[in-house]
């Protein structure tokens, strides 16, 4: 990998993802060697896919490279690499380039999506957890509407524009708002030949309510701005199976669609040499203490959604969100140095700062510790804490005047077909 071994201890940082970042961050200003491995070359503001997904915004907007990141630093080193396995024994890191001694590891691999072993939905549905995913989504999206232009059938064209959107959590309920969004107010003035009013957007939901981890009102009320949006919202549904045109349920519901949208859950992404049943618990997350450390390793960390940290408060472990994964990021640089200088580390402790989720234009839903609010207010606070927390003043500011313009024109500039994808076919 051509980085030179000095006299520094090594930290070998395996994802650019939350917890990633804010470890190298954390480390980079002392006297230690910071490398970070990713298989891109980019940090990805997650929580913002769905406006690529639906056209709101471009990729660019919401991803940042991490080169730049940590470009101040000098005992920071970045390879783009795939990280194959961990040799625990040899403390090596093996990679597509190579291999990589390290003294400490932290695994922030972060998690992929979680498919519950069915290999039809895995085939036909569609994900949205990286930047490439919601193109590819962007694109069918698109390309539904111009093929139901194009077909004389009817059945073809309700299947071309019914979209089914299985789970309600934040990513089911804010991709179902952007849509009927778009169904509302630009698919008639793009598609004037074409009767818009016909597309279905439909969010399915196993359990008997939609944003389970936030409050009872902020789900009621999420609940109630999806249908005064004209989404259809199922509860107590559970998806079996879709073979590229059907979707099949444990009732006697069916969905005719051409685009199935898997939002319904995600799992560690665990990597090799770790992967053993000693290692894994539920949710394929890396079994780790109050320090982070992996189970039965002193110098091996895990930390963000691959990490199951389990306590009484979280007896399934931290939420597989940003917030948990920045804090334990953030702490852990702290706990390394009082190792390496023989101090007794920090145990971790999360600040839940609340929770949020937007179902479309002037409507959010905001839990706060103290506070629970919704409605345009609540809309508000989303757009701010998120431009926050967005990294680089130039991507804030693409973002905001996005926002600004799409909300004054109620328009989506970036519905675009720059690669056309092509959905796999059960025939």
């Amino acid at each position: 990998m051509n980085i030179s071994r000095t006299s520094f201890p090594r930290i070998v940082i395996i994802g650019g993802g939350f917890a990633g970042v804010a470890l190298a961050k954390k480390l980079s200003k002392q006297d230690l060697q910071v490398v970070l491995l990713d298989k891109n070359n980019y940090h990805t503001f997650q929580p913002l896919l769905y406006q690529v997904s639906t056209g709101g915004l471009e990729p660019d907007s919401i991803a940042y490279p991490i080169r730049k990141i940590l470009k101040d630093f000098p005992n920071f080193h970045f390879r783009l690499a795939n990280v194959e396995e961990i040799d625990t024994e040899k403390n090596k890191v093996v990679t597509n380039i190579g291999k990589l001694k390290f003294d400490y590891l932290v695994v922030a691999s972060g998690s992929t999506t979680n498919y519950f072993g069915n290999s039809d939905i895995e085939k036909y549905s569609m994900a949205m957890k990286t930047i490439p995913q919601s193109l590819n989504l962007r694109s069918l999206i698109l390309e539904n509407f111009e093929d139901a232009l194009l077909t004389s059938d009817l059945n073809e064209r309700n299947a071309l524009m019914n979209f089914v959107i299985v789970g309600g959590g934040p990513t089911g309920v804010e991709l179902a708002g952007a849509l009927a969004e778009i169904k509302k107010g630009i698919l008639p003035k793009d598609y004037p030949d074409l009767d818009t009013r016909m597309a279905q957007i439909h969010v399915i939901q196993s359990g008997d309510c939609i944003l389970k981890g936030m409050s009872a009102k902020a789900s009621e009320k999420a609940e109630d701005f999806l249908e005064r949006l004209g989404v259809h919202v199922w509860k107590n549904v559970r998806v079996t199976n879709y073979d590229g045109k059907t979707v099949t349920t444990n009732t006697d519901l069916t969905f005719e669609t051409a685009t199935l949208i898997w939002a319904a859950g995600v799992k560690g992404a665990v990597v090799k040499g770790l992967d053993g049943e000693e290692f894994v618990t539920r949710g394929q997350r890396l079994l780790v203490n109050e320090f982070s450390q992996v189970k039965g390793f002193k110098h091996i960390f895990a930390i963000g959604d691959v990490a199951c940290m389990v306590s009484d408060e979280y007896p399934k472990g931290l939420p597989m969100m940003a917030q948990p994964a920045i804090q334990q990021g953030d702490q852990l640089g702290d706990n390394i140095l009082k190792l390496i200088e023989e101090h007794p580390m920090k145990p971790f402790r999360y600040k839940d700062k609340g929770a949020m989720a937007t179902i479309g234009r002037n409507k959010a839903v905001v839990d706060l510790k103290r506070y629970k609010f919704q409605g345009v207010f609540a809309w508000y606070v989303w757009m701010f804490v998120h431009l926050f927390f967005l990294i680089g003043f130039r991507n804030r500011m693409v973002v905001f005047i996005n926002w600004v313009y799409n909300y004054v024109r109620f328009d989506r500039e970036a519905r675009l077909i720059i690669r056309p994808f092509k959905k796999k076919s059960n025939i």
